[in-house]
């Protein structure tokens, strides 16, 4: 239930009809974002994902990694943008 997130969804008409996690933040951030890309067309799901987890994300912003030059918020975000895209076949 919790891991690396993973995504089952089903497009209809160039939309997220339906979307499932499978597996994602204990945090809950994964569901939360899921909710907000639910009915938008799937180009633009797999940013807006990101952001959505970037969003619900409790990881501190501030507390950068010297080595990827990013946060927490910011890995959890891209994480979750590239998991949706394998899903989605991106």
């Amino acid at each position: 239930m919790f891991g690396a997130p993973a995504f089952a969804v089903e497009v209809v008409g160039g939309k997220i009809d339906r979307i499932e996690v499978l597996r994602g933040a204990p945090c809950g951030a994964t569901w939360e974002a899921a909710l907000r890309v639910k009915d938008m067309p799937a180009e633009e799901a797999t940013v807006r994902i990101g952001l959505e987890v970037q969003y619900f994300c409790v990881a501190d912003p501030s507390d950068w990694d010297p080595i990827s030059g990013k946060s927490a918020v910011h890995f959890a975000g891209e994480v979750h943008k590239a998991a949706l895209a394998r899903t989605l076949g991106n």
